[in-house]
């Protein structure tokens, strides 16, 4: 016997989305492909920030950098997971291993070469500013060594909810430009450029092969 996950769609407002505590919402295993109806900068949770107009601004829960989201430039899942979860792991960085574990193999059925990185954060001059100017534990890479999936974590008492994102249009120039680098912006957004991967696949048959990919776990009492 195994544990099935609860797969959920939901389209709505980047503040809404974030807003609604899915932990408590939905408790168990649940996958939600998230869509904001607007796009969106979404800042992590400590991150200081000087942000330009031109679009919403919504801070999440979770730590790391910004991401855009919106206008169907990013195929973005959130993973939750209660504290009883065979997955669930106290260390808050090997936390994360199956999750790249599941973008890795679903890019893979696609045709794309993927590995999750397990070793330790990696900080560059723009992670705090950027979510995929920096590499942490369970985020993905392509072949050349390319950040391709972002991952956040949120935990409490209750569980973990996992909060993913890879791009199917190039986002850094736009992000670059809301958050109002100043002089550093040009270089900032030609950087972060060269080490950011787009995921060139199909966006359905993306979320068709993640659902594939979700663990099979032992039943719980």
């Amino acid at each position: 016997m195994t544990v099935s996950w609860a797969v959920h769609e939901w389209r709505a407002s980047a503040q809404e989305i974030h807003g609604r505590d899915l932990l408590a919402f939905a408790p168990g295993h649940a996958a939600w492909f998230l869509e904001a109806s607007a796009p969106a900068l979404v800042l992590g949770s400590t991150q200081p920030a000087v942000v330009g107009g031109g679009v919403g601004v919504v801070r999440r829960r979770s730590g790391g950098g910004a991401v855009l989201v919106g206008d169907g430039a990013c195929t973005w899942l959130d993973l939750v997971i209660p504290r009883t979860s065979p997955l669930w792991d106290d260390d808050v960085g090997a936390a994360m291993h199956w999750v790249g574990t599941v973008w890795a193999a679903a890019l893979g059925d696609l045709g794309v070469a993927a590995t999750v990185h397990r070793g330790a954060l990696r900080h560059s001059e723009w992670s705090r500013a950027v979510c995929f100017a920096g590499l942490g534990p369970g985020e993905v890479v392509d072949a050349e060594g390319r950040k391709v999936v972002g991952v956040a974590q949120r935990r409490t008492r209750a569980g973990a909810r996992f909060q993913t994102v890879a791009y199917h249009q190039g986002p850094i120039e736009r992000i670059v430009e809301l958050l109002d680098l100043g002089a550093d912006g040009r270089r900032a957004a030609a950087e972060l450029t060269a080490t950011t991967a787009i995921a060139a696949v199909n966006s359905v048959a993306l979320r068709s092969q993640l659902v594939a990919n979700l663990p099979n776990l032992p039943n719980l009492p």
